[in-house]
């Protein structure tokens, strides 16, 4: 046989540089998708209670509006409502065991003031009728539907500070796998519908239709996942104070000018401390303190005059003083952002010590405030509920059809994990990204460092367990 021209043997033997190219872009794919491999693997379980727990809270205006509808909602509506005041003083005269904690002033003629009180040392919240006075009903407030689902998606209902970092880790995590998931998912050569953008379902159980249940709708609810998550990292145990600091840092939280006398107060004491119902950007403004000198405190009803006259807009919550040097707060935290308001007043003199609202908000907190409204539902209505609920929806979709593809593949007695790649160099330097993802979010970093030396420290020493996770 003669032998093949030159130019043919280039054609069909690949140069020694393009081997290479292919082996690196081999071994980048592999580092990738061990570390997608492993966190979904860990935060997978998390990842499904906080996707059901939300897609319930999503709904829970309609929801607690149906449980809760005798309470909620009048039967009949009246021609005037009783003021503020007198409606917390016949509370008190029919509950001498109340102490009155705040008071919810609603829009909607039909339905019932919300009054937060503490009865026998129990937290309270109390629905009354605003035309009558008369107490439509009253529930623990820890034990109310919002509560519990509330503490499920925050606490995996367990509580407490473990649970509570627990998610806010699988929900750092969760960024990073959607990341590293597009990574997998982009296609390497000629862009095909089937398979990217559309599963292919003509084999039902196969690996194959399994990988495209996971892939596929993963790719269609990548950008709403990646806002929901991030609308709600705002409120975490330790990512949320760092971005609570950066906000201040740079004054693109609330600036100095929100305050209306004098210069910022230096108080120990936050917002959040104190009062309920308040906008994520007011929650740690420092708490002025009313001028103490023998004064009368006002009325309820005098608060509420200063709130109409200041425009803040109803429903809004008015907080009582706790203590003598303690003030009234007037807030709102709006499903329209822009209405947001945020009132301090002398309890003595009725002077507006704080007013902070939305046009006060530097560029940071009106992004963020935006994205809280968008992951509790409620940014445009009905339709920012149904988006959640689908993409809650297709998470889960995408959590137990890893599963079952892990299960396909995974060989008897080794964990089936994607094969480490051959390139050091690779392997570092993926290494690297995931350690600036991890400086990025505290928790994650905190991980990624026990991962590395439970790898070099006991997973390599330990025959079986190098065995199992392939290491």
């Amino acid at each position: 046989m003669s032998a093949l021209p030159d130019e043919e043997l280039n054609k069909k033997q690949p140069d020694s540089k393009s081997r290479a190219s292919v082996g690196m872009r081999q071994a980048i794919y592999q580092s990738v998708w061990r570390w997608h491999f492993y966190a979904g693997i860990i935060f997978a379980p998390f990842l499904i209670i906080l996707a059901f727990s939300g897609s319930v809270y999503l709904f829970k205006p309609q929801i607690e509006g149906y449980l809760y509808k005798d309470m909620l909602t009048l039967r009949e509506v009246g021609t005037t409502k009783m003021t503020p005041e007198s409606i917390i003083e016949k509370t008190i005269k029919a509950y001498p065991d109340t102490a009155v904690s705040s008071i919810t002033l609603e829009d909607n003629p039909k339905s019932s003031y919300k009054v937060s009180a503490s009865r026998n040392g129990s937290s309270t919240i109390m629905y009354i009728n605003p035309y009558t006075g008369n107490v439509l009903g009253m529930m623990n407030s820890d034990k109310t539907f919002t509560a519990f689902f509330k503490k499920m998606h925050s606490e995996l209902v367990i509580g407490g500070t473990l649970a509570n970092r627990l998610v806010e880790l699988a929900a750092c995590w969760a960024i990073i796998m959607l990341l590293t998931g597009l990574f997998l998912w982009w296609p390497r050569n000629k862009a095909a519908i089937w398979g990217t953008v559309l599963p292919r379902l003509s084999k039902p159980g196969s690996r194959l239709f399994w990988r495209d249940l996971h892939a596929v709708p993963a790719f269609w609810i990548s950008l709403v996942l990646l806002n929901i998550i991030a609308g709600g990292l705002p409120w975490s145990g330790i990512l949320g104070v760092q971005i609570d600091k950066l906000a201040n840092s740079t004054n693109t939280n609330t600036p100095p000018f929100a305050y209306s006398f004098g210069a910022k107060p230096e108080s120990v004491t936050v917002a959040k401390d104190i009062a309920e119902d308040l906008p994520w950007a007011a929650e740690n403004l420092p708490v002025p303190a009313s001028a103490v000198g023998g004064y009368i405190p006002i009325s309820i009803n005098d608060i509420v005059a200063i709130a109409d006259q200041n425009d803040v807009l109803k429903p809004y919550t008015i907080t009582m003083p706790m203590e003598e040097t303690g003030v009234f707060t007037v807030s709102t935290a709006h499903d329209k952002p822009g209405k947001n308001a945020t009132l301090h007043m002398d309890q003595y003199s009725g002077a507006v010590l704080t007013d902070v609202r939305f046009s006060d908000y530097g560029i940071m907190a009106k992004a963020i405030s935006y994205g809280i409204t968008f992951h509790e539902g409620k940014l445009f209505g009905f339709t920012n509920q149904l988006l959640g609920l689908i993409a809650c929806i297709g998470l889960i979709l995408v959590a137990v059809s890893s599963y079952v593809m892990w299960r396909k593949r995974k060989p008897d007695g080794k964990l089936g994990a994607p094969a480490k790649p051959k390139s050091s160099k690779v392997t570092i330097g993926v290494l690297i990204i995931m350690l600036v993802c991890g400086a990025l979010m505290p928790l994650v970093g905190l991980s990624i460092l026990v991962v590395l030396v439970l790898d070099l420290f006991i997973l390599r020493r330990i025959k079986s367990l190098r065995h199992w996770f392939s290491v």
